[in-house]
């Protein structure tokens, strides 16, 4: 795990507003061989903080003010919004080279807290808790904030292709494909992992498609880290936290207890894979009521290979690796359990899907009756003349032999440089009429 060596009891705390603090004794620390990652409960708020930017001298992590943040978002124009979740909006900005040294030249996200949203400050410095120490291809970049009185702004890295949401659910988009989909579970998986298995666990708690995002290359990303908490640690086997989430992809053990562990995000990470599969939304209220809720309705279909190929995203038009469907389906069903020890780890879950990424986009579709080309129908019709002219030959009649001949010239059917491809229908019809033509009755008859 690579960590950013900042001083974040300082910095963090430069956000609060402390009255008459009390003067503490100074204590002589030795120093640290190792890094310890600080999590909120490293925090308090009867230190004295100090100025943010000494904090962060030296770190990846940039402070940026309001009014550079407006320059960059051109006072965060209507043209350039990219969405709004439960924390605020998103707006798209550029940052030139010439705004900080050492700052590349790159297009960002500047997320804006709402203040009158559903997630708030505490929210807004769990971010930056977590995404200021935590680096991995799976999980999206931190480059800066801002913390100005009231004022709470995050800066990301710009993904492309927005949201698994967007691009799975938007309704006049092209389908992902399945080697995509694929490769975005994955992705997704392989973040997971890493949060799982940290020095100091983490648990995502608010994993869903929504918050996987994608770049160009259709790599995911974890984002909107705030409502992760920090796993449980020594002889505790779960997490005692107030239930919050997103309705669908909660597990139920969580919702019914509050008892958060790493198999609550493998639960939500399985509704997740169960969206790639079918194209379906997690809830859907405008569906039968026995459909609305996803993971109870399709679970029991995921182990029944008849019944999987019903339940497979409609939009993908076959175009998928069977095999690589059941597969992914069987993982889904251990993913759901209702027990969470039955549930596979992320890292068996990675496994899993490492050899689907390598499927191929195969049709298997409904089967095409194609009827014989040309060169096929041209043999039969060469047969049909031979057994015709010894007919003539034995009846001796040269004007016979000279209409049958002229017959079989307008038997052929198209021509060398132009194979045709018949219908079933039209086939039937042209055999009907050879049987029913008066030379095959006198040729009956002969």
């Amino acid at each position: 795990m690579t960590v950013q060596k900042v001083s974040w009891q300082c910095f963090v705390l430069g956000c609060y507003k402390i009255e008459n603090p009390k003067p503490k004794k100074k204590k002589v620390v030795a120093k640290q061989t190792s890094f310890h990652r600080l999590s909120m409960s490293d925090f308090s708020s009867s230190t004295i903080s100090e100025d943010l930017s000494i904090s962060l001298a030296g770190s990846n992590i940039h402070i940026f003010t309001l009014q550079e943040l407006k320059v960059i978002t051109q006072s965060f124009s209507s043209s350039n919004f990219l969405g709004e979740g439960g924390f605020g909006p998103v707006h798209k900005g550029f940052i030139d080279d010439k705004l900080r040294p050492g700052l590349k030249a790159q297009p960002v996200a500047v997320k804006l807290l709402d203040l009158d949203g559903c997630q708030g400050h505490k929210e807004w410095l769990t971010e930056v808790i977590f995404l200021g120490q935590l680096r991995h291809p799976n999980l999206v970049k931190l480059i800066g904030y801002c913390c100005e009185e009231e004022h709470r702004l995050l800066v990301y890295e710009y993904m492309p292709r927005g949201s698994l949401e967007n691009q799975l659910f938007r309704r006049y988009s092209v389908s992902l494909p399945w080697s995509a989909r694929m490769k975005i579970a994955l992705g997704a998986a392989k973040g997971l992992a890493f949060l799982h298995e940290a020095e100091k666990p983490v648990i995502y708690r608010d994993f869903k498609a929504s918050n996987i995002l994608l770049d160009s290359d259709y790599t995911a990303k974890l984002s909107d880290f705030g409502l992760a908490k920090d796993g449980p640690e020594g002889d505790d086997t779960h997490v005692s936290t107030r239930v919050m989430g997103t309705q669908g992809y909660a597990a139920p053990e969580y919702i019914m207890t509050g008892h958060l562990t790493a198999a609550s995000d493998v639960y939500s990470f399985g509704v997740v894979l169960l969206e790639l599969l079918t194209g379906r939304r997690s809830v859907d209220k405008t569906r039968p009521s026995r459909e609305q809720n996803l993971a109870d309705w399709a679970r029991p279909m995921l182990k029944d290979s008849r019944k999987l190929s019903r339940i497979m995203d409609p939009r993908l038009e076959g175009m998928y690796s069977e095999e690589g469907a059941q597969q992914a389906a069987a993982l889904a069903y251990h993913c759901l359990s209702h027990r969470p020890k039955n549930r596979p780890n992320m890292s068996d879950i990675v496994k899993t899907l490492e050899p689907l990424k390598g499927y191929n986009d195969t049709s298997i579709g409904t089967f095409v009756y194609t009827v014989p080309v040309e060169t096929d129908l041209k043999k039969e019709s060469e047969k049909e003349s031979e057994g015709k002219k010894k007919v003539k030959k034995e009846n001796g009649h040269h004007q016979q032999k000279h209409r049958l001949h002229h017959h079989n010239h307008k038997r052929s059917f198209g021509t060398p440089n132009s194979p045709t491809i018949y219908s079933e229908t039209q086939l039937q019809l042209r055999v009907k009429d050879g049987i029913n033509s008066p030379l095959h009755q006198r040729l009956k008859r002969v």
